[in-house]
């Protein structure tokens, strides 16, 4: 783990600033070296192309988030004390993937929800948005913190094998009565199998260390923020963690998205978000929770109240069967709303 600096002189600020940036760059191109790597591998092992596109791609741009989040458990788990970035992060990526990385990606293009998105993906997004919700506000302690516990983690790990269990069967299904996927293929690069192998392992390494570099920068400039200004340590830190963070780690979500969107890939386009929001909740909270118990303050209810929020307005206007340009300028509007409000909880 890499050593804190005293924010106390003016070479930490670089340091820190440095690492938060090179980190997130790290998370983006690593990432996407990682899903090259995996997918070509999957490929060489005949593996549906559908399941490559909502495991491999999907559980690829998550990797940022799953990164900062277990970086920040193990980090608390060796030096005592409860994880405080992790669900912050996730909260902070949901949102951003709904209301930047799709609002976004509908304005470069509408938009197609298919009724089978509407029936299956969509509500089990709901779902472990609803289950995110529970859990954070099921637990709080004196102080008024709210936590996610291990047995609750192992709930959400479980979850995730669940739904990827879903995912292969629904595939077989599928191709035993020789229908089409109902999601866009993605393109996968044909590599040789050492190749694979070398990329996906170098683009995982990669996401870990600039998971650590990330969550050390964004730590450390949130305590000197707070300790210049006096201002609320727990707010710090949940800002930071709700927009630099969170952006930062959905960056890979915003550039598949996009391109998705550009080519007309309208499925790919909306399956990555809502893919990458099930894991982020499934798969990261509870790997990240199983490690070490997640703590977070009490300000969190408004932000799991948004990413509600948000998740349910996705699902009323995919109704009406398009996600248009006026729904993407709407995100990003209600996006510039919440961070104004993050902004000012933070700083009135």
């Amino acid at each position: 783990m890499i050593p804190d600096v005293p924010m106390s002189e003016w070479w930490s600020w670089i340091i820190c600033v440095v690492a938060l940036v090179a980190g997130v760059f790290a998370l983006w191109k690593c990432s996407d070296v990682f899903v090259d790597g995996a997918a070509s591998l999957a490929k060489k092992m005949k593996v549906s192309t559908m399941i490559i596109g909502l495991t491999v791609v999907a559980f690829g741009t998550s990797c940022p988030e799953l990164a900062v989040s277990v970086s920040d458990s193990i980090t608390c788990l060796l030096q005592g004390g409860y994880a405080n970035v992790a669900i912050g992060n996730v909260v902070g990526s949901n949102i951003c993937n709904i209301l930047i990385v799709l609002g976004i990606s509908a304005i470069f293009t509408p938009i197609a929800v298919k009724k089978s998105t509407l029936k299956k993906e969509l509500p089990i997004m709901l779902g472990a948005t609803a289950l995110c919700v529970l859990f954070v506000l099921l637990w709080n302690n004196a102080g008024g913190e709210y936590a996610i516990l291990r047995w609750e983690g192992i709930i959400l790990v479980v979850g995730i094998i669940g739904y990827v269990a879903y995912l292969v069967v629904s595939s077989r299904r599928q191709q035993k009565l020789g229908l089409a996927a109902d999601t866009e293929e993605p393109e996968i690069k044909d590599m040789s199998v050492g190749k694979a192998v070398l990329c996906t392992v170098l683009g995982l390494l990669g996401v870990i260390i600039g998971g650590e570099a990330v969550v050390y920068g964004a730590k450390n400039i949130a305590v000197g923020i707070g300790t210049a200004a006096n201002l609320d340590q727990n707010l710090v830190e949940s800002l930071v963690g709700l927009t630099i963070v969170a952006i930062g780690t959905s960056l890979p979500e915003l550039i598949v998205s996009s391109r998705a969107a550009m080519r007309g890939q309208n499925d790919m386009a909306l399956g990555n978000v809502i893919g990458s929001n099930i894991f982020n909740i499934l798969f990261v909270l509870g790997i990240a929770s199983t490690v070490n118990p997640l703590v977070v303050g009490n300000q969190i209810w408004v932000d799991l109240v948004v990413m509600a929020g948000a998740s349910l307005l996705l699902f009323g206007l995919s109704f009406t069967g398009k996600i248009k340009k006026a729904y993407g300028w709407l995100f990003v509007a209600l996006y510039a709303g919440y961070l104004t409000y993050l902004i000012c909880r933070t700083v009135l």
